[in-house]
């Protein structure tokens, strides 16, 4: 029996690509599990009018943790024609399955390391070596919107300033909700011997919500002294990322800001071909390359694997397997360095395969000399 199980969750497009090549660099590491697929992605919306299905949640439930390729996001036609009949009370279907995952699961840490490797064209700057941890569950994303003002809603105090004819989108941060986040970032700064960490929020503007999160931010940081702590809008932190991003190390922010400067900082480090993720609870992991499905690329091997290679690191870490985590590291690192085998987004030609093959044998090198 294998140590682990890991339900293995392809999606669309390219995410069945990049979980191909993933499995060859798992494979190659030794790691001691049985991958069980399961259904979620555009598709099976179309089919059975839900994008996660209930046995796949199931199975989630019934394995350590999942690796998640790719969702196509609602095509713009479709989305259009959902939007019309929503203004028009008719309801509205469909929602992300990794954003219902995230919810269901309770996976309310977003854990993205953007780090340059060394021999990557696409570096911003060479060095650079960011942590975000977006808190996963609340904020904007919480799903709770009006089309219109609801007519009970107009009698609550200070509503008086919102014109009926508003379209409303309700702003969630609870207490537990900031406090875990940051917590979890500090135990991060403090386990891996992180100097700072930034509280990244708009409480200058946004007092209510942003100001519970930075306030919460500012007494967890008393928890840790031996890190240095601060805090900036979420406006001057996407300039200062591009302006001085040595200054930073572990960033913290809600979901929306998170989602934001975990984007960016993917960019600093050679882009969406680089961006890995986990969505993390306290007992289940999704792990994931943060880009989208690319249809136009599915099938034809294009794509950079690296940020899918990297995921499966980041599960390899959180199930406590930490030489294996770092073999790959170590491989992808040195792959990179080497310069001879490169995608289309790195300016060469080598096939999403021919680059999880490549940090295979690399791996299998690595193996051998110890």
């Amino acid at each position: 029996m294998a140590k682990y199980k890991i339900a293995w969750l392809e999606g669309d497009g390219v995410g069945k690509d990049v979980c191909e090549a993933t499995m060859i660099v798992l494979k190659a590491v030794g790691l001691d599990a049985e991958y069980i697929p399961g259904d979620i992605g555009w598709e099976f919306w179309k089919n059975e009018g839900n994008a996660l299905p209930e046995r796949t949640i199931e199975l989630m439930e019934h394995t350590n943790c999942a690796f998640f390729g790719a969702i196509t996001s609602k095509p713009k036609k479709e989305a259009e024609k959902e939007l019309s009949e929503k203004l028009r009370g008719k309801g509205f279907s469909y929602r992300s399955p990794i954003v219902r995952m995230r919810q269901l699961l309770d996976l309310y840490v977003c854990l993205r390391p953007c780090k340059a490797y060394t021999g990557n064209p696409l570096n911003y700057k060479d060095g650079i070596d960011l942590v975000v941890f977006r808190e996963n569950t609340e904020d904007l994303y919480v799903g709770v919107e009006f089309p219109k003002v609801p007519e009970e809603m107009l009698k609550i105090k200070g509503m008086e300033k919102v014109p009926p004819d508003a379209a409303i989108s309700l702003k969630v941060n609870t207490k537990k909700g900031c406090e875990r986040i940051v917590r979890a970032a500090f135990e991060y700064a403090r386990k891996h011997k992180r100097k700072k960490v930034t509280a990244v929020q708009k409480a200058n503007v946004v007092r209510v919500t942003d100001g519970l999160f930075l306030e919460t931010a500012k007494e967890i940081s008393k928890d840790y002294p031996e890190i240095a702590f601060d805090h900036t809008n979420i406006d001057a932190m996407c300039m200062w990322l591009i302006k001085n991003p040595f200054d930073y190390d572990v960033l913290v922010a809600p979901n929306l800001y998170g989602d934001i400067i975990s984007d960016l900082s993917a960019q600093l480090v050679g882009g969406l071909g680089f961006g890995c993720s986990g969505n993390i609870g306290d007992s289940y992991a999704v792990f994931e390359p943060s880009h989208g499905s690319a249809p136009k690329y599915a099938g034809q091997y294009k794509v950079n694997p690296i940020a899918s290679i990297l995921a499966g690191k980041m599960m390899l870490d959180w199930l406590g397997e930490d030489k294996l985590a770092a073999r790959i590291e170590e491989a992808v690192a040195q792959v990179i360095a080497e310069r001879k085998v490169r995608t289309y987004d790195m300016g060469g030609n080598a096939s999403t395969l021919d680059m999880a093959n490549a940090i295979g044998e690399k791996i299998a090198s690595i193996t051998s000399a110890r």
